[in-house]
């Protein structure tokens, strides 16, 4: 999508963290099909100017999650399954970052399920109908 990618060196997320989501991001919107070869940790450090070390350990944790497989002296590779495994984990994220919290703001204020969908609907930013 032309995005260009940037690293918050200030942001409380570790720079690693920020790097095994920015491949993530890549391989959801098909950048990184299944089974083809990622940059090499070198290509990422030189490329956005960050410790290689730092880079490997964004790798390392994706490696671990099963979204990247390394083949011995080539590089690293998409695993099959990897976007929808990717998909899943942000969809249960999604859900506990912003619905729990949506419902549980919702039974305080007694908004029903249909004044919500209503909103969310509407894409009113104050929600309230005029």
């Amino acid at each position: 999508d032309g995005e260009r990618v940037t690293f918050d060196f200030d942001s409380e997320v570790p720079i690693y963290l920020q790097v095994a989501e920015e491949i993530q991001d890549a391989i959801l919107c098909g950048a990184f099909p299944e089974d083809t070869q990622v940059p090499s940790t070198t290509e990422i450090s030189v490329t956005y100017k960050i410790n290689p070390a730092t880079v490997l350990k964004g790798m390392t944790l994706l490696t671990e999650e099963g979204v990247l497989y390394k083949k011995r002296g080539v590089g690293m590779f998409v695993s099959p399954g990897a976007a929808g495994q990717i998909r899943q984990k942000r969809r249960r994220q999604f859900y506990e970052t912003y619905i729990v919290k949506l419902i549980n703001e919702a039974e305080k204020l007694d908004i029903s399920q249909e004044e919500i969908l209503q909103m969310i609907r509407s894409g009113r930013k104050d929600g309230i109908e005029p």
